[in-house]
C-alpha cells in the first residue's frame, strides 16, 4: 500500500490555484454580465453643445400650464414623458403641449415597476400609452422612460421590438425631493449639464417652475442650444458604453467610405 504525504506547502498552493480560478471565473462571468447588459440612453455623445430637457407627468397637472409659458418665453421645445392615466384626466393639457411644439413621449400606462411585469404586460402598458398619445397628438410616440428609472434587459429589449428608444437621463434635477429649493435645483443642473446631456424634471414639483427661469437662462449664457431628445439622439450605427452614453459608430462610418472610395476607384 502506498501513502500520499502532502506537505502544508502543497496544500497552501493547491489553495492559492483553486482560489485564483475562482477569482478568475468571477471575473470574468461578472465582465461577461456586464457585456451584456443592455443600457437606455442617458446621454449623447456630442461637441455642438447641444442638450436636452424632459419632464415626467405621471400625477399632478398644476404647474403645466406655467411651463409651457416659460418655455416659450425662451423658445426652448421639451420632451414630456407623459402616463396613460395622466392622459386620460389631463387630455386638454396633452393637446396644449402639443400645441406648442413639445415632444408627448410614453412613460407606461399605470407607471408600475416594469422589471416586475411579464413581456405581454409591458407590451400592453406601451401601446396603450402610446394610442392615447396618438389620439390626442396624432404622433406614435417613440420613446419610452421607464417609471421609476427601473429597467432590466428584459424591458430595453421590448422597447426596442416595438421600434422604440429608452431613455433615461444623466442629469436629474432632483426638483422631485420635499428638500429640493430654486437654488439647489438650479445649481445642480446648470453645473452637471455638459455637451449631450438630458436633463430630468416633473411637470408638478414644487419649485421647478420657480427654478427653470434661471436655469434656462444660465445654460444659454453657457451656449447651449436645445433640441427635442428625439433629434438628440441617434437612430441608428451607434453603440451606447457602460455608462450610458449613446455614441456614434464612428469605425462605420470609416468602412462606409472607405467602400465608396474603393468602388470610385
Amino acid at each position: 500500500m502506498r501513502y500520499f504525504i502532502i506537505t502544508k506547502k502543497q496544500i497552501m498552493v493547491t489553495l492559492s490555484v483553486i482560489v485564483a480560478v475562482a477569482l478568475t471565473a468571477g471575473f470574468t462571468l461578472n465582465v461577461f454580465a456586464k457585456q451584456n447588459r443592455r443600457l437606455p440612453i442617458y446621454c449623447v455623445q456630442n461637441d455642438a453643445k447641444k442638450i436636452a430637457i424632459s419632464f415626467d407627468a405621471a400625477w399632478g397637472n398644476d404647474d403645466t400650464g406655467t411651463l409651457i409659458d416659460i418655455l416659450a418665453n425662451y423658445n426652448v421645445k421639451a420632451t414630456f414623458f407623459v402616463v396613460a392615466e395622466w392622459v386620460d384626466k389631463y387630455p386638454e393639457s396633452v393637446k396644449q403641449l402639443s400645441d406648442a411644439g413639445h415632444q408627448i413621449q410614453n412613460h407606461s400606462s399605470t407607471h408600475p415597476h416594469m422589471p416586475k411585469l411579464s413581456k405581454e404586460q409591458m407590451i400592453e402598458e406601451l401601446k396603450n400609452c402610446n394610442e392615447k398619445i396618438a389620439k390626442i397628438t396624432g404622433q406614435t410616440p417613440t420613446l419610452f422612460r421607464c417609471p421609476f428609472g427601473d429597467y432590466n434587459n428584459a424591458v430595453v429589449e421590448t422597447v426596442e421590438n416595438l421600434d422604440m428608444y429608452t431613455i433615461q437621463w444623466d442629469v436629474d434635477s432632483r426638483d422631485w425631493q420635499e428638500s429640493a429649493t430654486v437654488e439647489t435645483i438650479t445649481n445642480y443642473v446648470v453645473n452637471k449639464v455638459k455637451d449631450g446631456s438630458i436633463v430630468l424634471f416633473h411637470n408638478d414639483a414644487d419649485n421647478t417652475p420657480a427654478a427653470l427661469p434661471g436655469i434656462l437662462e444660465q445654460l444659454i449664457a453657457k451656449g447651449y442650444t436645445f433640441e427635442l431628445i428625439s433629434n438628440l439622439i441617434y437612430k441608428e450605427n451607434y453603440h451606447i458604453d457602460h455608462a450610458g452614453m449613446q455614441i456614434p459608430n464612428t469605425e462605420t462610418a470609416s468602412e462606409i467610405t472607405s467602400s465608396m472610395t474603393s468602388s470610385a476607384e
